[in-house]
Parts: C-alpha cells; structure tokens; sequence
C-alpha cells in the first residue's frame, strides 16, 4: 500500500525545500508528503525540513509515513512529538504551570480554523452540504487527508456557522467563536450571534477522549516493545554509520554474497545490509519461489513475482533466516567486518494502522452529518427588473433565502421582482419576460416566502402582477443531491482528461499521433509488414497503475528525415508527456525504436509476434491505427439516397458514431487513448478468457492474489478509464457480469466499425446499408401486419415494467440475405413463433450483418441463466429492457423474428444448458405470466403470434421466472422478420 508521506536522511544537497525554499543539506532529515505526478503515472514526493513539513502538513499518526522506522530513534521521537502536538484539540486555556506550553501548541493549532464572511455562493457546507450563500457567516477547518489538502499544504473545508457548533466535537473545536482567526473581521452583532452559537465548553463537560489525546497515545505504547524497537535501532545504526564508509561497490559486494538481491541508491543498500548484520540474513519467499523479503514499516513483504502479472503478496513478521556472512577479502579490509559476530535476533514490528488505508476523499459518503432545512428559495433563480427600492437590499435578502440574481431572462427563471407601473410600461425587458412566460411578482414576495418553503411556485401563481405566465413548477431547480459528490468530482479534475476532437491523418494505412506535431509531414515508417508503431499498456492493483506508453517512427515525407515520437501517461487522464527525437539516420532511429520498445516490455521488436509478458513490464494492446474520422457516416453528402427517408433514418442511428462512443464511456472505457472500433478481436477473445478465469476464481474462493493477477490482465486487454482511482478488484459475479456485457458490446462496435470501414470510403447512407447485406423495406402503418404488432406491442407490456410506455414509431420489414435458405429446414418444425429479441440500437449493425449470434466459446457462461444461446420473449417489455434506453436517449430498436422452437425442453429454475435432451430443440424458461394463450393467432404460414395479454398461469411447479423466455442453441432456428423502432416514454 502507498503511504501518504515519507522520511529519509537526504541523499544529496541537490533537493530543495517547497516551505522554506531553501536547500535540503545532504543527511539532514527530510519529510516528504507524496503527489500524483503530472508527468507520469506515480507518486512524487514534495520535500520539506522537518519544521517546515509540519507547517504545512499534518499526518495523524507515524504509520502513515513510509521508512519512518529506519530513521534513528531520536529523530521518530522527535516526529512523534510533533504529530501529537498536531492532533491537538483547542480547549479553553488551563490554569496553572504548564499553561505557556498550552498555550503555544493550541496558537499553532488554532491557524488551521478560520471564521469569515462567504465569499461567494458557490462553496458547499461539509456538515449540511448545502450551499454557504454570499455573504454568510462560514468558519473552516483545514483538510490535510485529501489529496488537493496534501499538495498545497491544507484545504479549507467550510461549514455554515451553526453546522460547525453542532459537529465541534468531530472537528476537535471546545473554546469560544472568539479565539477564531478572521473573528475581529465582523461586524459587532455578528461577533455576538458567532459567541453565541460557538460559546466555550468547559472542560468537565468535554468528552472524555478528547481531553486524553496525548495520554492515550503514550497509553497505547507497550513500554517493553518500545525498549526492545530502541535497543534495536541503536544497533542498526552502529552497523549503518559504519557501513557508510564503504563504497557502493563492497556494499554490493556483502549483499551479493549472502544472496540478497541489489537495490538501487545507496541510502537502501544500506538499511537492509544494517537489517542483515543485526538480525541476519534472509532467506527467499517460498509462497513465490525466490521473492526478496524487505522490511517495511509493518513487517517484511516479498517483493517477488506470483506471475508475470502481478506481485507476491507475501507479508511476515518474522521472515526465516540465516547467518550473516562477511566474505574473507572485506573481513581483511574493514576492521569491523573482521570482529564482526552474527548473533541470533527477532526484529520487533509493531501492528501499525495507516489511516491512509481508511480514508479517501470523501468516499464513504453517507450523507449530510447535519441535517438542516434548506432555504425557501434554495438555487431558484430571480430577475430585479424596473425602478425597485433598494435593489442592493433586495439582493441581499434573495441570497439569504438561498436564491441568486441573474441578469438574462431565460426559462430557469422563477420570477421577475419589480413593479406594477413597469408592467404597465411594457418595456423591452418586460416584452421578453412575457415571451419566456416568467411571472412577475412584487417586492412584498420575498417577505412571505419563508412561508411558502417547498411551496414557491403557490406563492408565485398568487403574487403573479402580470396576465402572462407559464406553470412555474417546471421551472424549479433540480433537486439537491449530495454536495460532497461535485466536490469529490472536482477535487480529481485536477488530472481530467478532456475529449478532444482530433483529426488523426493517415497515411499508408496507420495514423500518426497528432501529439507529434508532425501528422502533417511525415508518416508512419512500414518495412514490408513491419509498421514501426506501438501501443503499450499496464494496469497494475497494487502499484495503483493504469498507464500507457505509445512508440511510433515516423519518417518525413520528402524521406531521408526519421524521427521518434514517444508519450506515456496514466489512462483517462492529463498525467503524461511526450518526447520526440530527430535523427538523420534511419538505423539509429531503429536502433532507438528497438531498444525503447525492448526496455518497456521485456521482449526484442522481431519477437513481438511470439511475445512473453515479462513481470512489472508493459504488454502491447493490438489496436488497429486506422482513421476514425474517416469511418463516420456522412448524412450531408451531395449523392442522392435510393433508400426511403425512414430507411435513411434509421441507418443514421444504427451507424451513429456519438452513441457508440456513449457506450464506451459508460463502461469506463477510454475512448482517447483506445478510440472506437480500435481494439482487434483477438484482443478482445483474450479478455473472454480472462473473464471466464475470474468467474472460475469467484466459485473456487479463490485467493485475492489471483484477483489481482487475472483483473491486471484483463484491465490491460481492455484500458478503462479510472482516472486517479485505482482500479477495482474484479472479485465478484455481478461485476464480472457487466464486464462480459462489456466485452459483448465491444464485440458488435468491432463489427459495426469494421462494416463501417469496408465502405472504401463511400460514406453515403447508401454505401453503408449495402454493408448490412440485408433489404430493409418501411411496412405500411395501415397495413393488416402493423395492426397485428401494434397489438402485440400494447397488450404484453409487464405490469412489473411500468417505469416507461412503449410507442411504435416506424415497422420495417427485414428480409437478411441468405437467412432464409439457412432456416428453410426449421420451417418444417412445429410450434413456430414470432418472439421478441431487444438489444442496444449499437449493436444492430452487427445483428443486420450477420444474424443473431450465439456467445462464442471463450465467453464466460455467467450472465447465462439457460446456457449460450439465443433468447427471446413473448412479453414485450422484457426484451425491451435490454435496449438500454433512457428518459435522454428514448429511441429504441426491437427484433421480432421466426423462432422455430419445435419441442421444448421446459425449465423452471436456472439450468446451463451445453446440450439439449434428445427430442428438444429449444428451452422455455417458465415465467408465472405468459400472453393469453386463447387470444393468440395465426399467420398464415402457421407461425403463431402470442399477443394476448398478459396473466397468471396456473403452474403445478414453482418457478423463478416472471416471464417466459425461449432459447435456441442453433443460429439457422431464427429468421428475424421485423425491425421495430419504438420511443420509450418514461414516467419517472
């Protein structure tokens, strides 16, 4: 686990001070808090002298601060002291000798509060999470835990003046308002009201905790532990002090020859060879087979591999060791070597408690702390229009009430304040308020609101001076949700990547990245089949990594100029560079290529078709460098369309390229840095077979370090976008299930995208329905047909579904090519129905190119409650859930199709079907209600339509099924007839 800071004995005089600004002399104790780099996908540290870190920082215990155990016992002490004085709570002032002591520590903790008038009306209250309107009382305490608190040295968290007294005890505040810096700045009333709701808690009536904070910390330390970690440390720097006489070289040397592997630096060789001599020489990790154990903190972890995924969890209090040996030629040399004698120790490891481990920017939110009313006229907008008195108190009085003065008269106006004379007048202003339909209401409004709370619009109808006016409850603002959740979002937008749209040109078939500044003169450099070009990436849990490294040779278009283009970074975020180097010679540019791409991924350029993951390198993700932009369809083309304007439509929305990035964003996908249709097949069968491993882990309870191993695969087949969060532990079905949903989506992107890509550049409508190889033909609405599906639509809509109502907007009638010769042979089966089958409209493309297809054999069977097959319903609504609709984007496509169930197989319960029984050519889940069977009709073909309405079946069995659903294990069983596009109206 990364810790929040870190300490070290300053290993060169180079590093300077972010308080102070000054030096850092080289062995002077340094603290550090940890960032995330800009530049990479990291932590960097920010160092301070002693003193100045704890004027900016304030770490709540010694756990948090990586390495502090290998400081010298003085010097933990000494930080000890300081972290204690920091968690000081401000209590009134004791009597008595030690009050100046008091005194001072309480001056310096008191500089983290703050009382002021608000600034603005845009900070929210960290106790109700409501809005601190301008000009109201706020006070602050200083954050130091959240990642904004720790680069800039504390953030202020504001509370409205009564949410501060009544969470005081939390925030560790007991004295009076007054002792508050910034309380001199009020005025004289307020001064009274702040004492009044803030006054000085006496210290018998404090919480017993609170006044012990200094006595519970000494409480907590096992006097004969702290002797023994004093004893020892005194030890460990008799060895390190002598130690540091040699050169790096010997150092090497005695690590070499007790078998220990070689950290970089010298400061590290140094602890662990003061470790070894003090308590000897440690044996490798048998969980991995060879792992170096390294102390740290709470213990010794392996640094070792499990795979060449992921790291060895491995972490030992008493790791098992051997004899130090100090080889015979240093023994000679260095006289403490010579007398050296190894003698059997335990090292001592307290159980540590990082609270880095416990909290994160808000993140176990769980709602306000304080529950406050909101205002009358919270977030309601108002417009001061005409000659009012004292507008600037009209001002004041809508901020107390929780509202704001615009200026524009738009539809998110609640009222305009002003006159019946300026009615009247109707002046400009007043003419386009009576456009809007914004009611105007008089001054006397805003003294009766605190009257009206939840109830303004009431107020507004009945105050209204004006013959104009539109229903004002549709002008209300949206709901007040969680506070903590925009500022949660805006603490992390520091490294937010922001969608560009980017003109990628290519050339020869493969894009040159336009972060090169160079798409414009050269391209990619091919050599036969070898185009010079990769995309590398790593997600790592443990290291909390989610990077990607990008290499493209780029050779000038005029030739016999090569240059290499580089950039890196964490996915879905800012955090990154870019490099490019000149060279006038093609070998050397090569050479670099070559050396680069061997250095990130641990495999030689010519190998990469055989390629090995090496642990902690990067794996190449196969994504296709062609051009998206060219792929878009064009609906402005100056070609005349064949088709007929419904059919034009609907191939806009089966080939839109916004809602299939839509898609990707809503699986967390980065659609920067793997825009659409990029990733291959291959890559994405490999993450099939991820899947299905972690649902084999998830029934075996498997270990978490296999999680991690199989969920860092799978993150790097498929980069998400996490951004400065780690990625999560994929560890359970539910979140394996919407992963396989993702992979299935990604699955008919690929194919939509690559239909896209064969029109050779013909982006008509036309030259993309040729694609789909399917006549789509626009059935008469009145038509026999249409009645028939009409009815079929109306009358199975689930009770259970009443969330939306399903509205036909356009029938076509589908005739796929080939489809027909492939079912021929089904037809002559029994029991043929026309069921339904929905699915996101993304997704069509596909389903029109090649069918309705059965999950391919590497996909997990989780999320299959009757095995992999095709499913269909006789309910409407049921496939209508799958077309993942929303009140935003209502437009939806439905399937009815020609199923040949023949002989069912009926189920009532789960079943993962591979094989039916003998006689079976399909499965009937169940359902508790089905279609009236005696209002279903038939075609004349004999294909039955169930389109009665829905009710109770009689079982003689308990089933588990609402509905039906019909499954077929044979693609030639479907023939989809009807394509339906329906508008999901929803109620709520």
């Amino acid at each position: 686990m990364d810790l929040p800071y870190k300490a070290e004995y300053a290993k060169s005089g180079r590093a300077s001070c972010r308080g102070c600004k000054s030096t850092i002399e080289k062995d002077t104790l340094r603290l550090a808090v940890m960032v995330q780099s800009p530049m990479f996908d990291g932590k960097t540290p920010q160092w301070y002298h002693k003193p100045c870190f704890f004027r900016k920082q304030r770490p709540k215990t010694v756990d948090d601060i990586e390495h502090f155990l290998n400081l010298r016992w003085e010097d933990q002490e000494s930080i000890k002291s300081k972290i204690t004085n920091g968690a000081a709570v401000i209590v009134p002032d004791k009597k008595g000798k030690k009050r100046a002591g008091q005194t001072a520590v309480k001056k310096e903790a008191l500089k983290d509060f703050l009382i002021e008038y608000s600034k603005s009306g845009r900070a929210a209250c960290r106790g109700c999470e409501q809005k601190i309107m301008k000009d109201e009382i706020r006070v602050s305490k200083k954050d130091f835990e959240s990642d904004v608190g720790r680069r800039y040295g504390g953030q202020d968290k504001w509370h409205h003046l009564t949410c501060f007294a009544k969470i005081r005890s939390e925030l560790g505040y007991y004295e009076s308002a007054s002792v508050l810096p910034g309380f001199k700045t009020l005025s004289k009333e307020d001064q009274q009201n702040a004492m009044k709701e803030l006054p000085a808690i006496k210290q018998e009536e404090m919480p017993e905790k609170k006044l012990k904070v200094e006595d519970e910390v000494d409480a907590s330390e096992d006097s004969g532990l702290e002797k023994k970690l004093k004893e020892q440390n005194i030890i460990m720097f008799k060895y390190r002090d002598k130690l540091k006489e040699l050169p790096k070289k010997d150092l090497k040397e005695l690590l070499e020859f007790n078998d220990q592997a070689v950290p970089p630096g010298v400061d590290e060789p140094l602890n662990r060879l003061a470790d070894l001599m003090t308590f000897g020489t440690l044996l490798p990790c048998k969980e991995c087979e060879g792992g170096q154990f390294v102390f740290c903190n709470n213990g010794y972890e392996c640094h070792g591999n499990l795979s060449e995924w992921s790291k060895c969890l491995k972490l030992v209090k008493e790791p098992p060791r051997t004899a130090f040996k100090v080889p015979a030629e240093l023994a000679e040399e260095y006289s403490f070597l010579k007398t050296y004698k190894y003698v059997p120790r335990t090292r001592a490891v307290k159980d540590l408690k990082p609270t880095a481990s416990v909290k994160k920017d808000e993140e176990n939110d769980t709602g306000p702390k304080v529950q406050r009313a909101l205002p009358p006229l919270y977030n309601m907008e108002f417009v001061l229009l005409g000659a009012l008195q004292g507008s600037k108190e009209l001002k004041a009085q809508i901020s107390k009430l929780g509202g704001k003065v615009v200026t524009k008269i738009k539809e998110t106006v609640m009222a305009v304040i002003s006159t019946e004379a300026d009615v009247e007048k109707m002046g400009a202003r007043m003419t386009e308020a009576s456009t809007v339909g914004i009611q105007v209401v008089p001054e006397e409004f805003l003294d009766e609101a605190p009257n009206y709370v939840g109830r303004i619009p009431e107020l507004v109808l009945a105050k209204n001076i004006s013959s104009w006016g539109s229903d004002p409850h549709t002008r209300l603002p949206p709901e007040p949700s969680s506070s903590m959740s925009s500022l949660k979002s805006k603490s992390k937008s520091m490294f937010s990547s922001v969608p560009g749209k980017v003109k990628m040109k290519v050339k020869g078939g493969t894009a040159v990245d336009p972060d090169s500044g160079l798409e414009d003169c050269t391209h990619v450099y091919v050599s036969g089949k070898d185009k010079y070009a990769a995309v590398l990436g790593l997600t790592d849990i443990q290291k909390q990594k989610n990077s990607y490294y990008k290499l493209q040779l780029l050779e000038s278009d005029t030739g016999r100029q090569y240059y290499l283009f580089r950039s890196w970074g964490r996915i879905g975020t800012t955090i990154g560079g870019n490099k490019v180097d000149n060279f006038s010679s093609l070998m050397e540019a090569k050479q670099q290529f070559i050396s680069l791409y061997e250095e990130k991924t641990g495999n030689r350029w010519q190998d990469r078709d055989s390629f090995v993951k090496v642990a902690g390198r990067m794996y190449p993700i196969d994504v296709d460098f062609g051009e998206e932009e060219e792929t878009k369809l064009n609906l402005d083309s100056d070609v005349p369309s064949k088709l007929k304007k419904e059919v034009q439509e609907l191939i806009g929305l089966i080939f839109n390229v916004n809602n299939m990035k839509k898609v990707m964003l809503e699986f967390e996908l980065d659609t920067e840095k793997m825009p659409l249709g990029k990733l291959s097949k291959a890559q994405l069968q490999s993450a099939y077979v991820v899947l299905t491993e972690l649902q084999q882990l998830v029934e075996t309870n498997a270990s978490e370090a296999r999680f991690i191993d199989a969920s860092n695969r799978f993150y790097t087949f498929v980069p998400h976008s996490f951004g400065t969060d780690n990625p999560p532990l994929i560890n359970d079905l539910e979140l394996i299930k919407k992963k396989i949903e993702m992979v299935d989506n990604l699955m008919e992107l690929e194919v939509a995208y690559n239909l896209m890509k064969a029109t050779g550049g013909n982006n008509t409508i036309d030259g993309h329905y040729d694609q789909l190889k399917t006549e789509i033909d626009v059935l008469d609405q009145k038509s026999e047909e249409f009645k028939i599906i009409k009815k079929y639509v109306k009358n199975t809509h689930a009770a259970t579904h009443s969330n939306y109502k399903l509205t036909v907007d356009q029938i076509f009638i589908i005739k796929r090519h080939g489809e027909e010769k492939r079912y021929k042979p089904f037809r002559k089966l029994h029991n043929r129905r026309l069921l339904w089958h929905g699915s996101r409209t993304t997704n069509y493309a596909g389903i029109l190119a090649q069918g309705l297809r059965i999950a391919p054999p590497e996909a997990p069977v989780t999320g299959y409650m009757f095995g992999k097959g095709i499913y269909f319903a006789d309910m409407v609504s049921k496939s209508a859930n799958y077309c993942c609709t929303s009140s935003v984007d209502n437009t939806g496509l439905m399937l009815l199709s020609e199923v040949a169930l023949g002989e069912m197989h009926e189920l009532y319960n789960a079943s993962y079907i591979e094989k039916l029984p003998k006689g079976k050519h399909s499965v009937k889940g169940v359902g508790r209600t089905e279609p009236d069977p005696k209002e279903t009709i038939k075609l004349k073909d004999n294909t039955e339509v169930p389109l009665g309405k829905g009710i109770q079946m009689d079982l003689q069995k308990n089933t588990s099924l609402l509905y039906n659903e019909y499954i077929v294990y044979d693609v030639a069983q479907v023939n989809i007839k009807y394509l339906l596009k329906m508008k999901f109206n929803y109620q709520y």
